[in-house]
Formats: C-alpha cells, structure tokens, sequence
C-alpha cells in the first residue's frame, strides 16, 4: 500500500470538492461572515449554526454594526448555541476591528491572533477560508483523515504536536493551495466522518493506511453526559435571563433540583461576564 503522491493526492481532492462541496452561506459571504462562522462553528455542528449564522448576518452585516449592539442583545441572539463566552468575544473582536482595522477583519496572522477568541486554528481559518491564504488548517475533520489515511489509526491525539504541524504542512500543494483546507475539512465531514466513514465507496481506500491495517479501533474518552451536568445548570440559567428581564434565585430553583450546582453555575456565569448581580436579582450583563 503506498499513498499517492501530494499532487494527486491534492488534485483528486480538490476536484471531488469542486464537484460535491455544500452549499454553505459562508463559503460566498464577506471576511466577516467568515470570521462569524469560525466562532459559531467552534465545537458546534453546521445545521445549528447555519440559522443563527444567517440572522446574524442580516442583523449585523459588518463588524461596526456588531460593535453598536450591546452585550445582552448579543447574548441573547446567541441563543442555544453553547459555550457563550464565544458571543461575548466575538463582539470585543468586532469593536477591536471597527476600532483598530477601519472595519475590516485583517489578514495578517499577527493582527489575526491579537483579536479576542481568536487562537492559532481560528487566525489559521480565517486566513485561508476569508482571503484564500495556504494556511495549515487542522480542525479535527482533517485530522481524523490524516490520521486514517497516513498513520493508519482511527482518531488524531487530543492536539496536534509539532510533529504533526510539520509533516502536514508539507501537504499544502503549491496550486490551488488555498482551496486545500476547504477540501480536505469537507472530504472529513462527508466521507471520513468519525462514527460511520464511507469506507466502502471512498476513492482514496486503495491508499488508505487505516483500511490497510484492517480498521483498528482506537480508546477514546468519552465526554461526561449532558444531562445533569453543570453544562446543562449554566444552559438552564442563560435560557431563564434569554427570556426574562431579571429573575431571583428563588424562581431559578424551581428549574433545578441542586441547589449547590445551581449556585456554582451562577458563580461561574458571574465569573465569565455573562451575568451580572443587581441586590436579589441576577440579569444578562450589560458591560
């Protein structure tokens, strides 16, 4: 079994995305419906984030009309889609780019990662996924195809080491470099996604390192249950302050059978200025 060489391996690729990509909004939208879709999309799945996505766009097409809303309208509109600190940064990266870029998301890395919840992967996408830069793109599709195709395992390491950043960055092919992201991150989440891989019709298993060993499963930690977990608490709160001007800690215990958990979730929530306490009753922050 030998894999193809990076030419081929690039153009085979390349024109199955040319051919099968989704028709996804972000795909043809402005640098800053590509930065919005990177922070909506972080550990969240496409079909949540395409309905938010679009009304965020159409509320807030550009990082000064962001800039304007105020903290509890941007919570607010996130709704459900978790982990709302993320709403919170996304709106302090959009007053940093109204401020400090003239409204325009940058494309230098440096500027990129200087912009709150902006990490290495989200500079690294925005760069390539916004302005078609040959960036190293490594979200956990692409990982978990690499890991299959090269290394013959089922799944990547937690993070990727600097090992894996060297050898995959000598994949990037010097044509169409910058479409290379997009296409190996889609090939991972339609044909080698993570429970049910399309094995049997893939046109790269000739090559395929995994399917060479015989499919070896890999141990992997699963994540700790939602239900009952501080997670849900934290969700259960948010949605209470989503919907209400203010509520009390005695109306919050209705909705919760713990009341440690209930008051850890609210310290928490406090801690991460995405509420705040005014005498008995607790509301969406405002600064």
């Amino acid at each position: 079994m030998h894999a193809l060489s990076k030419q081929s391996l690039a153009s085979k690729l390349i024109n199955w995305f040319d051919k099968n990509k989704r028709d996804l909004p972000w795909r043809k939208t402005t640098p800053w419906g590509v930065f919005v879709s990177e922070f909506m999309l972080q550990q969240t799945p496409v079909n949540r984030v395409l309905p938010i996505w679009n009304e965020w766009m159409e509320r807030w097409p550009t990082p000064e009309a962001l800039a304007s809303a105020t903290k509890p309208e941007v919570i607010k509109a996130w709704g459900r889609l978790g982990y709302p600190r993320r709403a919170i940064r996304l709106h302090e990266s959009a007053k940093a780019i109204s401020k400090m870029h003239g409204g325009i998301v940058p494309r230098e890395r440096a500027a990129l990662i200087a912009l709150p919840g902006v990490g290495d992967y989200t500079a690294s996408a925005i760069a390539a996924f916004a302005y078609g830069e040959p960036t190293l793109v490594l979200d956990i599709n692409i990982r978990r195809f690499f890991a299959r195709y090269f290394d013959g395992v089922e799944f990547p390491s937690n993070a990727p080491s600097l090992v894996e950043r060297k050898l995959r960055s000598e994949l990037i092919p010097n044509k169409r470099g910058d479409v290379w992201a997009a296409a190996t991150m889609e090939f991972g989440a339609l044909i080698c996604t993570s429970r049910t891989p399309s094995c049997d019709s893939c046109f790269l298993a000739k090559e395929c390192a995994w399917k060479a060993a015989g499919y070896p499963k890999t141990e992997i930690k699963r994540q700790a249950a939602f239900a009952g977990s501080d997670r849900q608490c934290r969700g259960v709160v948010m949605k209470h302050l989503r919907e209400n001007e203010t509520v009390t800690a005695t109306q919050l215990k209705k909705s919760w059978p713990s009341e440690s958990q209930l008051e850890k979730a609210v310290a928490t929530l406090l801690e991460d200025g995405l509420i705040e306490k005014s005498g008995k009753k607790l509301r969406l922050a405002t600064n």
